[in-house]
């Protein structure tokens, strides 16, 4: 069935038809426009809102990304962020793929039916001129019939009547004769006319207007086929997203799957772990023995710790947590608060001595002790940052360490490439001396000359700071440190740098003495090695607990490095040390 057979004389209801089709993709193109700009501006808002909340380059919040609760918040605003470029590309695609496909289709479709129209209007005014013409005959032919009726009647009145002449006569017949041969005309013409209208009229009804008409439904029938299309469309370009939709929300999942409460814990204690260790018991003052406190200001030259200094507030114990006291014109009055600048501390230093005994023998090898190796004063003095030093001094020994071993890693990584360049630029030279069309050697020199120079200066740096690493303890040692007596005759835990603890209070001075030497000179048993270096730089070894040696020297290694970027190893004649790992070329036992 279709519109020409079917609805031949339904012209007036084709065309409002046709229109409404029109009108009707019109109004789907505006509303997808406007469904584009809901998801563009829900896109800017999403993305302004990850911006809002992202943390600052820099700032505190980026510090604190290495807990996992935090890191994981950071994903889920990259998440956000990829889904609001998700919507994006949805109104993206709906508006290249809807909007101005369908606009540049209807402005088709309209010229189509604009096209077909105007051929119907021409068609109907074919008909209308050629109805025209046979109704101006018939009348015509109507008009001369009944003129030539009357001529007749008219000759045949005067051929009866006997006062007219011959003549007359004769006039009235030739006249009606010529009218009534006009009016045969008139009527041959009226017939030829309606034979060709009726003609076109046949025409028009079964072949013009039927065929206009299939061609309007085909159109409006392409435009039902091509508003389906863009209905699925509509669909399947917020379907095709879908699966990176779900992406991101899987991610966003994972992210709360990934944080992991423990390891936050564990974070925050490597992050601001001091190495020190908790003070220990204050000791008794025992303000009777008189003698002692008297004995304990001889002429011995005990240099005083900041705390022996504190006059009448060295008595005061040290908390954790105290209140801020107010500043006071006098600094020799101020209170010794929990977060004063002690004497930075390092592995040399050590406790104060113990409290001395009545034996005055005992006492005067304790304080020739505590001259050797000074008084550590409270690290609890710590809280207030003294000024940044190259080897990492003012922060404590933990902490230390790790900056120290991040330092000899960048400079490790830098040395690397500069070793690289100087490869290449080696290669390049020998290149250049085999074949000198491909360049000048000497122009080279600069170059190979600085890098020289770079690879001589990363690697004092990187001794430097090695060195440093050790007498820090580079393989993680813990220096432990005690509340310092706020007495002078007060007593001394002795601690040995591997951490070894002793105590001085008994009144035996030698074991006070070499007490905490114990530890470094007792006899151990060998270990096997498991494998061997060999040597690739110089290393003096000049700090504790190292061993020096030579390029291309062969040791064995009895400890391979556990991280911190030490390895232990053994001489022939038994000397052991540590040695930086990156300073030879290890092979261990398989």
């Amino acid at each position: 069935m279709d519109w020409g057979t079917e609805l031949w004389d339904q012209y007036d209801v084709i065309d409002k038809h046709t229109q409404s089709g029109l009108d009707l993709v019109e109004k789907y193109v505006k509303f997808v426009k406007e469904r584009t700009e809901i998801e563009q501006n829900y896109a800017k808002q999403l993305r302004n809102l990850t911006k809002k909340y992202s943390p600052k380059r820099g700032s505190k919040e980026e510090l604190e990304c290495r807990f996992s609760n935090h890191q994981s918040f950071l994903d889920i605003l990259n998440e956000m962020n990829d889904y609001a470029g998700q919507r994006e590309l949805i109104a993206e695609n709906m508006m290249m793929n809807i909007c101005i496909e369908l606009t540049k289709y209807l402005q088709e479709l309209k010229l189509e039916r604009k096209t077909h129209l105007s051929d119907a209007k021409k068609a109907q005014q074919s008909l209308e001129s050629t109805y025209k013409q046979l109704d101006n005959s018939k009348k015509r032919f109507e008009r001369e019939w009944r003129e030539a009726e009357k001529a007749a009647q008219y000759a045949e009145k005067t051929d009866q009547d006997i006062n007219a002449t011959k003549a007359d006569v004769e006039k009235a017949k030739q006249q009606a004769h010529m009218r009534t041969h006009i009016a045969e005309e008139c009527k041959n013409d009226y017939a030829a006319q309606l034979q060709k209208y009726n003609k076109e009229q046949n025409q028009f009804y079964f072949t013009d207007m039927p065929l206009i008409f299939n061609k309007l439904q085909d159109m409006d029938e392409g435009r039902v086929r091509k508003l389906a299309q863009t209905y699925i469309l509509f669909a399947d370009t917020e379907r095709h997203v879908m699966p990176i939709i779900g992406k991101c929300l899987e991610g966003i999942t994972r992210a709360g799957t990934n944080v992991n409460e423990k390891n936050d814990s564990l974070v925050l204690i490597e992050q601001h772990k001091s190495g020190f260790e908790r003070p220990g018991d204050l000791e008794f003052e025992d303000y009777s023995q008189g003698i002692n406190r008297a004995s304990s200001d001889s002429s011995l030259g005990t240099p005083k710790g900041p705390l022996d200094l504190l006059g009448k507030n060295k008595s005061k114990p040290f908390w954790l947590f105290s209140k801020k006291s107010k500043p006071s014109s006098s600094s020799s009055s101020s209170p010794l608060t929990p977060f004063s600048t002690p004497p930075a501390p390092s592995p040399a230093n050590g406790p104060p001595s113990p409290k001395f005994g009545r034996d005055p023998l005992s006492y005067c090898l304790k304080e020739i002790n505590k001259t050797v190796k000074p008084r550590i004063s409270s690290f609890r003095t710590l809280r207030r940052t003294p000024a940044a030093t190259e080897d990492f001094g003012h922060l404590p020994p933990e902490q230390r360490r790790k900056r120290l071993q991040q330092k000899i890693d960048d400079i490790s990584k830098e040395l690397q490439k500069e070793l690289d360049q100087s490869e290449a630029l080696g290669k390049m030279k020998d290149v250049y001396e085999k074949n000198p069309q491909m360049g000048d050697p000497a122009s080279l020199a600069p170059q190979i000359t600085q890098t020289t120079h770079n690879i001589e200066r990363l690697r004092g740096e990187l001794s430097k700071y090695e060195s440093w690493l050790a007498g820090a303890g580079g393989r993680g040692e813990t220096l432990r440190y005690s509340t310092h007596s706020l007495n002078n005759n007060s007593g001394n835990n002795v601690y040995s740098p591997d951490g070894a603890h002793s105590d001085e209070s008994t009144p035996d001075a030698s074991q006070a003495i070499y007490a905490e030497f114990d530890d470094d000179f007792e006899e151990e048993e060998l270990s096997s090695p498991i494998g061997q270096c060999t040597a690739l730089y110089n290393f003096p070894g000049s700090s504790e607990g190292t061993i020096s040696m030579q390029e291309g020297e062969v040791l064995a290694v009895v400890e391979e490095d556990k991280g911190d970027g030490w390895t232990r190893v053994r001489r022939n004649n038994g000397d052991e040390g540590y040695i930086p790992t990156s300073y030879a070329t290890i092979t261990l036992n398989k």
